[in-house]
């Protein structure tokens, strides 16, 4: 998942999305643009955080693949 989609799915805006995770509105909107690429390791720690929270659902059914 890339970060546009990861924020579509949450259903936020991007000065929503910034404020949420208390990231400047600038960084969020050069990383939906695809001006500047978000850090994978941190991509992953927002949708974990996402998940966790219920803001988007966890399709993880606990098997492994």
């Amino acid at each position: 998942m890339n970060f546009r989609e990861l924020r579509k799915l949450s259903g936020m805006s991007v000065p929503e999305f910034a404020k949420y995770f208390e990231i400047t509105y600038r960084t969020v909107a050069s990383w939906e643009s695809g001006e500047r690429n978000c850090p994978t390791h941190l991509l992953k720690l927002m949708e974990y955080k996402l998940k966790k929270e219920g803001i988007i659902e966890d399709k993880n059914d606990g098997t492994l693949s």
